[in-house]
């Protein structure tokens, strides 16, 4: 096969889209429910996240018994439901809808008896969503701590090691809550590792971080914090549910779908085009630029030398690499168009090599493309256009890079999350 420019860009949208469909909650939902016991009482849902509207929906399909219920999501992510009934709130910042919604799901599990079930539809994007600020703190801390972690280059275990220790639902609160119902916790998981734990600051699981954990953290990366918060870390009352709290004995946890899937389905995908897959993890995590760096020699090579993998082949990846934006005032851009810009640099155009990388939620960062395909003739259209590749990089403005070239990935929400998919194609030439 001869991989023309049209070729190459078709197989990587191909595989993108496959590793995507592979986690839609349509798919990996309905088995799942089907492996769960029906309560003699009530089946309360409740859920968090970008897939949660839609997993909503599904349940009400897919179950055999009346449920009821409430779930957030963020805008734009709301499908219709019967009877559960769906709010949506802001992300990645928190705002005073987070806040009602996550009082809505705690009144939803409150006086429920052990005859009654909780299923708990957890999915990325859940820790912003479900934002109630610990007593003494308010919204407004809330956003000032979200917006400071965010831009500091903290992995998302880090952010939500701190964000459990300012909230009255997460790390295991609402599991608590619902105490003594049974809770089985349905989960898609968007954290490198699977850590249950770790996903959407894990409402319903046990949590092993501490308040000591926390201030090491806002230490770490020099956050500044407001005095209130500053005073509740340093308090380190009323800690979360550790492992063995008698309040979460009846609650299970259960993923559904992980970037791993997803990147056997973008590996199946790519061996029906002909292509050799090599999956190189599904847990990376770096600085975006950085990684472009080491994921271009490792293209490159592949081109000279046929070693991890002789062409025609793909490179496949996931996880969730780090912008560290620090003081300077950024352009547009998220995770994976900075990972791509980084990568086409070091690759100086080199022929037979095409990327493409994005977030499966089909929001990169706060912008409307999921991310960007990198092709050898990059960086020249973009100079042809004006525009300065290596500036734009460094002042975080890949999304005018890759706008200005034509090279967006545009899906809109997808409605499920399992991380960023990046694939790099290497032709022989």
């Amino acid at each position: 096969m001869e991989w023309t420019d049209g070729a190459a860009r078709a197989a990587l949208r191909a595989i993108f889209d496959s590793a995507i469909a592979a986690a839609d909650p349509r798919v990996v939902l309905p088995p799942a429910l089907a492996t769960i016991d029906r309560p003699r009482g009530r089946t309360v849902v409740v859920g968090a996240g970008k897939s949660a509207a839609l997993m909503a929906q599904v349940t009400e399909e897919a179950w055999s018994a009346p449920v009821e219920g409430v779930v957030v999501t963020p805008d734009r992510h709301a499908v219709p439901t019967r009877r559960v009934r769906v709010l949506e709130a802001s992300h990645p910042v928190p705002d005073s809808r987070s806040e009602a919604a996550a009082r809505a799901v705690l009144d939803a599990v409150s006086g429920l008896t052990e005859d009654d079930l909780v299923l708990a539809l957890i999915s990325g994007g859940g820790s912003a969503l479900l934002s109630l600020p610990a007593p003494g703190l308010t919204a407004e801390h809330k956003q000032a701590v979200n917006r400071a972690l965010l831009a500091s280059g903290a992995t998302i275990g880090e952010m939500n090691a701190v964000r459990k220790h300012l909230s009255a639902i997460k790390g295991g609160r609402l599991a608590a809550a619902a105490a003594p119902a049974r809770v089985v916790t349905l989960a898609i998981s968007d954290v490198p590792g699977d850590d249950p734990a770790v996903i959407a600051s894990g409402p319903t699981v046990p949590d092993p971080t501490t308040f000591a954990d926390a201030r090491a953290i806002v230490a770490k990366y020099q956050i500044s914090l407001p005095e209130p918060v500053a005073a509740h870390l340093a308090a380190a009352r009323d800690e979360t549910p550790k492992p063995g709290d008698p309040r979460l004995a009846r609650a299970e946890f259960r993923l559904i779908a992980t970037a791993r899937m997803a990147l056997e389905a973008a590996a199946a995908a790519a061996r029906a085009r002909g292509l050799t897959p090599l999956i190189l993890g599904d847990a990376l995590e770096g600085e975006s630029t950085v990684m472009g760096t080491v994921m271009a020699g490792i293209a490159l090579s592949c081109a000279a030398h046929g070693t991890p993998a002789a062409p025609p082949c793909v490179l496949l990846s996931g996880g969730e690499t780090t912008v560290t934006i620090g003081s300077v005032r950024p352009g547009r851009g998220g995770r994976n168009t900075a990972f791509l810009a980084g990568l086409a640099l070091a690759l100086k155009g080199a022929r037979g090599i095409w990327a493409i990388a994005g977030d499966s939620d089909g929001i990169d960062g706060t912008e409307d493309a999921a991310g960007a395909i990198v092709a050898p003739d990059t960086l020249a259209r973009a100079r042809a256009a004006g525009l300065d590749p290596a500036a734009l990089a460094a002042g975080f403005n890949s999304y005018s890079l890759f706008a200005g070239c034509g090279d967006l990935v545009v899906t809109g929400p997808t409605l499920t999350n399992v991380n960023d998919i990046r694939a790099i194609l290497v032709a022989p030439h």
